[in-house]
């Protein structure tokens, strides 16, 4: 006598991990593009921090801070996410520098463009859902 010994995976069982893994991933892919929003956020800020040293490094040696379309003389680093700007200055003595969202970040549901001005104030830009508190951490 023959004994069978068939060994592997029934289609149930197969249909049943199949199942389990789809909810896993519906768990956490969210979760996963929240993360990486948070990271590239967190870039636009650092950058932006960067920007504003430039710019007072820039009034220390030329007596003003630069002026729209001067980004250049800052050469203030890129971002595959966010561009950068100068986006406005008063006679050389004030400025507010802006991270527009772009490629995949414009996606972004809760946050929205980022600025900073000379003082140091943090702002969103207008329709913003998030707050400035929330978004800029």
């Amino acid at each position: 006598m023959r004994k069978n010994s068939n060994k592997g995976f029934t289609l149930i069982e197969l249909m049943i991990v199949m199942v389990i893994v789809g909810i896993l991933a519906a768990i956490a892919y969210p979760s996963y593009q929240e993360y990486v929003r948070r990271a590239r956020r967190a870039e636009a800020q650092s950058l932006l921090n960067d920007g504003a040293a430039r710019q007072e490094r820039y009034r220390a040696q030329n007596g003003k801070y630069a002026a729209p379309g001067e980004e250049s003389k800052l050469k203030l680093a890129g971002s595959d996410y966010y561009d950068f700007s100068i986006v406005s200055a008063s006679g050389g003595q004030s400025y507010t520098l802006k991270a527009k969202r772009k490629g995949p970040q414009t996606n972004d549901p809760r946050c929205g463009d980022f600025e900073l001005d000379h003082a140091g104030i943090k702002k969103m830009s207008a329709g913003t859902p998030g707050s400035v508190d929330d978004c800029w951490r």
